[in-house]
């Protein structure tokens, strides 16, 4: 469970990255998801621009609306279904989630502390289990 202290977190790291144009973070996060799980590739259309907005709409919806994730249930059953459509395996959930992590990480740079990362592993882990149990 996500706490409102590791939610307070979240979010003002997520406003520190908005300085970052978003094709960078995404850009970025792609490359060592595929770079360390490059059979992934193959799931993502060859042109990545829209598949960059796509994330970055979607993180910055959830990290907006994660103290009431309640409220997006409906878009995390869709958002899970789509996912289980492309072929998407519960393992794929912790690939991504490092993936995250380390980009997030690196765009943070000296602001990535040991509860801003904590408080992103939980977040993260609530939403996935979120749509495992939706998918």
């Amino acid at each position: 469970m996500v706490t409102p202290q590791q939610i307070r977190l979240v979010k003002g790291s997520w406003r520190r990255l908005q300085g970052i144009q978003p094709e960078t973070i995404a850009g970025l996060f792609y490359a060592r998801l595929f770079a360390s799980h490059p059979a992934l590739r193959k799931m993502f259309p060859a042109d990545m621009e829209a598949q960059y907005r796509k994330l970055m709409d979607m993180l910055h919806t959830m990290v907006l609306r994660l103290d009431h994730l309640e409220e997006l249930t409906a878009e995390i059953a869709a958002m899970a279904a789509r996912h289980e459509g492309y072929g998407v395996k519960p393992v794929h959930y912790k690939y991504v989630g490092d993936a995250l992590l380390w980009t997030l990480e690196k765009g943070l740079g000296k602001d990535w502390t040991q509860e801003v990362a904590l408080a992103w592993q939980e977040s993260y882990a609530t939403l996935t289990a979120s749509m495992l149990e939706e998918a």
